[in-house]
């Protein structure tokens, strides 16, 4: 029997930025198109099926004595790798439980702040596909910002830090994942927050997130703030905690900017992206600390794995953001789209209550990497 690694374990090497070497063994295509990532995360891909009758398109990459985590889709090619290499000498290897099925779907929490009321700010990294939700808690109650679908993260967190989980809030209609929101409201008896512009085909009751209209979290200062920000969808709001930190949403990333086209409105909505990022958030404090709803490059990890940065070092550094000619952004914004996330009409539907998948199929439907920013 092979050793084996949760994605707990190798999230925390990920995190920590931990020498780490994978083996994915899927099919090349795959692997192409999504993969594990980190600072300091090497991938070797070499497909199951040209392993199967030994190990010699991968021996002289790799040593026998150095750790080696084995990975495929769902966990069964990997395991048997393994085996073959530690039948033929390998020390120190171990297969990634559950596959990338399983990478796709694991959270880590990683504490932003204090904040200045006595409640803290905690960013869920879901590291294998790119995605940030928000945790903010104070006075015993929370609020939790685009989460994602796998909510008994959220309810173990909030049993572990001895709150109630009051406020379920998206910045806007999510398309590349399903949204954990509307569930996590009804089972805690919580508040479901949406923006009305992104609601207008939903099947289900919602609060209105609305410009001004503040949302308290326990101590009446910990407010969160909504500010109008559309782009990349028609209703995108971004949210201040703490007169300190600007929920972007998927509006403004660490290294690119949002897409606007994930309801098929590009054209419609590239004036509003820049109006949003190029006045409304130049209004803004230089000092607030972005924290986006996505990320895309290892790179953008931070020290200690969350993902943020001061707004107006992004006004400095981030190339969507220093196009000063309006015919070029728009160019830039409407031909560097990446392709449309998989599934992102089925997606769109289930976040708003026309479907219901069962839970192997929303599994299917979010796997792949996150496509919510314009490549640069």
């Amino acid at each position: 029997m092979s050793q084996t690694m949760t994605t707990k374990e190798l999230a925390k090497k990920v995190v920590n930025h931990e020498e780490t070497l994978i083996l994915d063994v899927r099919n090349t295509d795959e692997f192409d198109d999504w993969k594990i990532e980190g600072g300091k995360v090497e991938v070797i891909n070499e497909p199951y099926f040209n392993l199967l009758d030994g190990l010699d398109p991968v021996a002289d990459k790799l040593n026998k004595d150095q750790e080696i985590i084995v990975v495929c889709a769902k966990g069964g090619s990997s395991q048997m790798i393994a085996e073959m290499m530690e039948e033929e000498g390998f020390t120190n290897v171990y297969d990634l439980e559950g596959g990338m099925k399983a990478w796709s779907e694991h959270l880590e929490p990683v504490k932003i702040a204090d904040l200045k009321d006595g409640g803290s700010l905690y960013q869920f990294v879901r590291l294998g596909k790119g995605c940030l939700s928000y945790f903010i808690e104070s006075n015993g109650e929370a609020a939790i910002v685009d989460s994602n679908r796998m909510i008994n993260n959220y309810e173990k967190f909030a049993d572990e830090e001895g709150v109630q989980i009051k406020h379920l809030i998206d910045t806007h209609l999510h398309a590349d994942h399903i949204s954990g929101g509307r569930e996590l409201a009804e089972k805690m008896d919580g508040t479901y927050h949406l923006p009305p512009k992104d609601a207008e085909e939903v099947t289900f009751d919602y609060a209105a997130l609305e410009e001004g209209n503040d949302i308290v979290v326990g101590n009446t200062t910990v407010k969160v703030q909504p500010v109008y920000s559309p782009g990349h969808t028609l209703g995108s709001t971004s949210l201040i905690i703490d007169d300190k930190y600007l929920l972007t949403g998927d509006i403004l990333f660490v290294k690119s900017i949002g897409r606007p086209d994930l309801a098929g409105k590009a054209e419609d909505w590239v004036g509003d992206l820049r109006n949003t990022l190029y006045s409304r958030y130049k209004e803004l404090s230089d000092d607030l600390i972005v924290l986006p709803a996505h990320y895309s490059f290892a790179e953008e990890l931070g020290d200690d794995g969350s993902v943020s940065a001061r707004l107006g070092n992004l006004y400095q550094y981030n190339e969507g953001l220093q196009v000063e000619d309006e015919n070029e952004f728009r160019k830039m914004v409407t031909e560097n789209l990446p392709p449309q996330p998989n599934a992102y009409e089925d997606i769109r539907k289930t976040n708003m209550g026309k479907i219901t998948p069962e839970n192997e199929k929303q599994r299917e439907m979010e796997i792949g990497p996150n496509r919510c920013a314009v490549q640069g």
